[in-house]
This record gives structure tokens, sequence and C-alpha cells, in this order.
């Protein structure tokens, strides 16, 4: 525990990444700002995945996965220290996000392999479950801290900004003092574009990298598509009930990463990986049964479900090519772009169709095809 407790820290900043959601109303509001301009905040936290985590999986093949995960943790400790001595433009706001994005980008692409090394034989996917949970728990501080600072604290929500810089700053003093002895594999050449992008010749390595990108899109779809479908067939107010629809979705996928890293300590991730991908399928099914109370039920069992995809995902393909971390870290976290992919398709088969039930067959595809290469795994296991 005490080796993986800096890297549980660095999880919990990494959640401070999808801060950028709240923040847009709260921007538009503070700034008087029209909707295209509030969102380029989103945009600005979400594009540093397809730009910076394939260059930043070569650059960590070179200067080793401690290097790389303080150099993400400094990078967002500057998007703190921005804002908190002023924050008197839109402008300033938005570097701040800038930095933020690009710091939890780089995290992940160090945090997630550098798991494995702190680990113990056998529980690395338990453990990257768990840190997911940490991640939630970091992801749900955005929209919790500045209602706790306007209602109850009677100040500005702008003071997120040094709470999030101390809590960064403890955690570089954490991982600063760990010792990490990285595992190092004899490799041909060392990592390059070439190398990386070589990788997906592979057909399983594409498999795996293909799973990350539909899964984050099918996991998207659901957080902006369930509180659109509770009110189109049941006009159920999420505005007025608050924990239903996002809210529930997201508490369910934090409770369930934490159940799941409890799972993983008895039972084999292969096989987990195969039984929570069907219960997702199953889960999105329920909610084309017409009663109100079984889609709020399957909700619930969508977020538990799909809770333990991404690291079981990451962790069995690192555990397939360790020899290739680096290079296949990068791939996995670029892959995240499919959060921004996916969930336009499934606008428009909802637009074309006039109901956003049939838009949720989009991430429904998604998770057949994360289900099939859960089969795939456990054939070859």
């Amino acid at each position: 525990m005490r080796r993986t407790l800096p890297i549980f820290l660095a999880f919990l900043v990494m959640g401070f990444g999808d801060v950028v959601g709240p923040l847009v109303g709260l921007a538009k509001e503070s700034f008087a700002l029209s909707n295209t301009v509030a969102f380029t905040l989103t945009f600005m936290g979400f594009i540093m995945f397809g730009i910076l985590s394939l260059p930043i999986g070569i650059y960590q093949d070179k200067k080793g996965k401690k290097f790389i995960l303080l150099l993400g943790l400094s990078i967002a400790f500057l998007g703190m220290i921005l804002p908190t001595f002023t924050l008197s433009s839109f402008v300033i706001l938005l570097l701040s996000v800038l930095f933020l994005g690009a710091g939890a980008t780089i995290m992940q692409v160090a945090g997630n392999p550098i798991m494995r090394d702190v680990s113990a034989e056998g529980k690395y996917a338990r453990n990257l479950s768990l840190g997911q949970f940490v991640k939630a728990i970091g992801s749900l501080s955005g929209p919790v801290l500045p209602v706790l600072a306007v209602r109850y604290w009677h100040a500005d929500w702008k003071i997120v900004f040094p709470i999030y810089g101390v809590i960064v700053l403890l955690t570089i003093i954490s991982v600063s003092t760990l010792k990490v002895e990285e595992k190092k594999y004899e490799k041909s050449e060392p990592a390059s574009f070439r190398s990386c992008l070589a990788l997906l010749k592979n057909k399983y390595v594409l498999m795996m990298v293909m799973a990350i990108f539909v899964y984050v899109g099918a996991e998207v779809c659901m957080s902006s598509g369930i509180p659109l479908y509770l009110k189109e067939q049941f006009g159920i107010n999420i505005q007025k009930l608050g924990l239903l629809g996002t809210g529930l979705f997201f508490t369910a996928l934090m409770v369930g990463r934490f159940l799941g890293g409890v799972i993983l300590t008895w039972v084999k991730a292969k096989t987990f990986f195969v039984v929570t991908s069907i219960l997702s399928i199953v889960s999105i099914l329920g909610l084309y049964l017409g009663s109100a109370t079984i889609a709020i039920i399957a909700v619930i069992f969508i977020g538990l479900t799909f809770a333990n995809i991404f690291p079981l995902v990451f962790s069995i393909t690192i555990e397939h090519m360790p020899e290739k971390t680096n290079e296949l870290s990068g791939l996995m976290i670029t892959a995240i772009v499919g959060g921004a992919i996916i969930p336009p398709i499934m606008g428009m088969i909802s637009d074309l169709t006039s109901s956003t039930l049939m838009g949720f067959l989009v991430p429904m595809a998604a998770i057949v095809y994360v289900a099939w290469t859960a089969l795939i795994n456990l054939k070859n296991a």
C-alpha cells in the first residue's frame, strides 16, 4: 500500500481534469459567454488526448514513467496556479483548462502503466480498477466543490483552483519520494511514431485499441443521452430530481470501480471482462422495456457494469505485450478521442428517428464489440 498510495493520489488528480464539464455553465455565467464560446472549454480539455498521448508515450520510453508522471502533475499544477492569482478574463480560464487537460493526458499515459510497476504480482488489474475508482472521486469533485463553496463556505466557485493546487502539490511531493523499479525489457529499437503505428498492424493490438475507442464513446453517449432519454420517455425532469440521470450514472460508475477492485482480488481479469461486458449489454436492453422504474434500475446497472471495462482492456493489453508498455499506453490513451467521435453518431441517429432510445443502438453496438473482444481474450487465455 505504501508504494501504491502516491500513484492513487495521481489518479485522484487525473480526475480533476474532468472539472471542465461543470465549469462550462459557471464560466458562461461569470464571463457572459455564448454557448459556443463556453463549450470551447470541453474542447480544449478533450483535444489533448488526441494531440499529446502518442508523442508522450514515445518520450516516456526514453525518460521513464515516473519522470512523465511528474511532468504531467507539474503541468496540471501550473493550470491551477494561473486562476489562483488572477481569473480576470475567460482567456486565463481557457489557458488554465488547456494546462489541466494536457497534464491529465500526460498523467494517464504514465499513471496507468506505472501502476503495474508498483503492484504486487497478479494485482495490476485490481489496482487499476481501484485507481479508476479514485479518479472518479476526483471527477465528482468538479460539480460538488463549486456548490459547497457558494452555499456553505460563502466563497466564489473559483476557490476550487487553490484547493486543487494544494492537492496536486502534495501529490508531486509524494510521487517524488517514491522509489519505482520500472520493468525494463530488451527491444530491437526505441519507441518512435513508426514503431507505435506499426503496432496497429498487430490484429490483437488493433482490436484492443478499438475496444478503448468504442467504449469511451459508449460511456459519453450514456452520460449525455440518459437525461434526454428519461425526459423524452417518462417526462422525468433531471434538473428537479438531481441524482437521477447523469449523476446516478456517474455514482454507479464510481461504486462499480470500487467493487471491481474487490472482485479482481479473486476473479481473473479475462473472466471478469467477459461477465461485465455481457451484463453491460443486458443492462442497456433494460432501457427498452418501457418502464420508468426498470429504466432507473437499468441506468444504475449500466454504470456498475461499464465501470471496469476501461481498466480491464488496458491492463489485459499491457500484460499481453509488457515490452511495448509505453507505445501501447500512448495508443490506448489516444483512443480516448472516441468520446468525441461516437456521440455525434448517436445524435444523428436520434435526430433521424426522432428518438433518443433508437440512438442508444450506437453504444449498444459498441459494447457488443467490446464483449466480442472479451470472448476472444478468454478463448486465448
